[in-house]
C-alpha cells in the first residue's frame, strides 16, 4: 500500500512539474474558417510595420502617431488575407504559371542560375524557407485574380465620364515619342567566325515567322532569344525616341504597331525588335489613353468594392474573435463573440502548433526580396 501511494505520489509530483513547465508560447486572437489568427503573428506584424515606417523616415511622435493610427487594422488584415485565400481555394483559382514566371525573373535579376543557391539566397533574404515564400507568393496571386474577377470585372467607368475626364485634363496626355517594344536576340558570342552566317539565316527565319504571324512573337522569344528578357517573353519596355540609337529610332518610328524589324546586326549578335506600342509626339487622342482613364476613375471605386465584397465573405464565414481583439473590418450585425474557449486544444497553442500556419499566412509584401519588381511600368498596353 506505501509502495503504491508513493508511485502514485511520484506521478502527481511528476505531472505538477510538468504543469508549471507549460509557456504561453502564441494566443488564439481570432479563428477564421477554421484557421487561425495569433497574437504572437499580430505582435510580428506591428513589428514589421513599425520597420517600414522607419524606413521612409519617420521617427518619435510621427512615428508613433502613425503606427497608432494604422495598427487598428492589423486583426482585420490578418482575416481579409486569410478569406480572400480560402475563397479562392474555393473556386479552383490555378495561378501556378505566375508563380513559376515570376520566381523565374526574379532569379535572372539577381544573376543565379543554379537553383540550389537560389532557394539559399531566398532563405537568407527574407528568414524563411524557399516553399513557405513561393507559397506566400501564390497565395498574393490567388488573391489578386480572385479580386480582379470578383471585384473589378464589375467596376466600371461609363465611356462618357472617360471622355469628360479627357477634355477636362488634356496636358495629362502631352505625350514625348514613345515606343513599347520586345525582342530576341540571337547571340553571336564566342561564336566561331563560321557559325555566323546560320545564326543570321536563324534570326531571318524568325522574323519571317514572326511577321507570318505562326506563332507569338513573346512565344517566339521565349524559345529562341538569348537575351535576359527571354523569360518574359522578350519584354523590354518604353523609349523615348531620344534615348535611342538613331539607326534603331529611324526603323522603330516610321512604322505602326505591330512591325517587326529585319535583324539588326549588333555587336553581340543579332537583334530583332517588335514595336508593341507606340505614342507619337503631342496630344494622345482619346483612344489612345482610354484604358488609362478608366483605370485612374476607377481606382477610387475599387477599394470600396474590396471592402463590399470582404464583408460578404464575412457574412458568411465562421468568425470568432476574442474579448479584447476588434476587427474593424466586421460586418454588421454579425455575432463574432468567443465562444467555449476551453473545448479549443486549448486557449493557447504552442509554438510548435502555430508555425505552420505562420508561415502561410505571412504576406509576400511583408518580406520584399531584393530585385523584385513591384509594377509593371514600361510594359506595353497591349500587353
Amino acid at each position: 500500500m506505501k509502495v503504491r501511494f508513493r508511485m502514485l505520489a511520484t506521478l502527481l509530483f511528476a505531472g505538477m512539474a510538468l504543469a508549471s513547465d507549460v509557456r504561453v508560447m502564441e494566443q488564439i486572437a481570432a479563428k477564421v474558417n477554421g484557421e487561425i489568427v495569433t497574437t504572437g503573428e499580430l505582435a510580428r506584424f506591428r513589428k514589421q510595420l513599425e520597420g517600414e515606417l522607419r524606413q521612409q523616415g519617420l521617427t518619435g511622435e510621427k512615428l508613433q502617431a502613425e503606427i497608432a493610427l494604422r495598427e487598428k487594422d492589423v486583426l482585420r488584415d490578418r482575416i481579409d488575407n486569410l478569406l480572400l485565400v480560402q475563397k479562392a481555394k474555393e473556386l479552383t483559382i490555378n495561378v501556378d504559371a505566375e508563380v513559376t514566371k515570376q520566381l523565374a525573373s526574379i532569379q535572372r535579376e539577381n544573376k543565379i542560375a543554379d537553383q540550389e543557391k537560389f532557394q539559399d539566397f531566398v532563405r537568407q533574404q527574407t528568414g524563411i524557407p524557399f516553399e513557405d515564400f513561393r507559397q506566400q507568393m501564390r497565395e498574393r496571386f490567388m488573391t489578386q485574380r480572385l479580386l480582379g474577377q470578383e471585384v473589378g470585372s464589375k467596376v466600371s467607368v461609363p465611356r462618357a465620364e472617360a471622355a469628360k475626364y479627357y477634355a477636362e485634363h488634356k496636358d495629362e496626355f502631352i505625350r514625348e515619342e514613345r515606343a513599347f517594344l520586345s525582342e530576341i536576340l540571337i547571340s553571336t558570342a564566342n561564336k566561331d567566325p563560321k557559325e555566323i552566317p546560320a545564326l543570321e539565316k536563324k534570326a531571318k527565319d524568325l522574323v519571317e515567322r514572326a511577321r507570318k504571324g505562326e506563332e507569338k512573337f513573346g512565344d517566339l522569344a521565349k524559345a529562341n532569344s538569348n537575351a535576359d528578357t527571354a523569360g518574359d517573353l522578350g519584354q523590354v519596355g518604353s523609349f523615348l525616341r531620344k534615348d535611342m540609337q538613331p539607326q534603331i529610332a529611324d526603323m522603330v518610328f516610321t512604322h505602326d504597331r505591330g512591325y517587326v524589324t529585319d535583324p539588326i546586326r549588333m555587336p553581340n549578335g543579332f537583334l530583332i525588335l517588335r514595336v508593341d506600342e507606340k505614342h507619337t509626339a503631342g496630344l494622345a487622342s482619346l483612344d489612345e489613353v482610354e484604358n488609362e482613364i478608366m483605370q485612374k476613375l476607377s481606382a477610387p471605386k475599387f477599394d470600396p468594392a474590396v471592402r463590399a465584397y470582404l464583408t460578404g465573405l464575412r457574412e458568411q464565414a465562421f468568425l470568432e474573435i476574442r474579448e479584447g481583439f476588434i476587427d474593424s473590418g466586421a460586418a454588421p450585425g454579425k455575432d463574432t463573440s468567443w465562444r467555449d474557449p476551453a473545448q479549443l486544444k486549448p486557449e493557447t497553442v504552442t509554438k510548435e502548433e502555430v508555425a505552420s500556419q505562420i508561415r502561410r499566412k505571412r504576406l509576400l509584401w511583408m518580406l520584399p526580396l531584393p530585385g523584385t519588381k513591384t509594377g509593371v511600368s514600361g510594359r506595353s498596353s497591349s500587353e
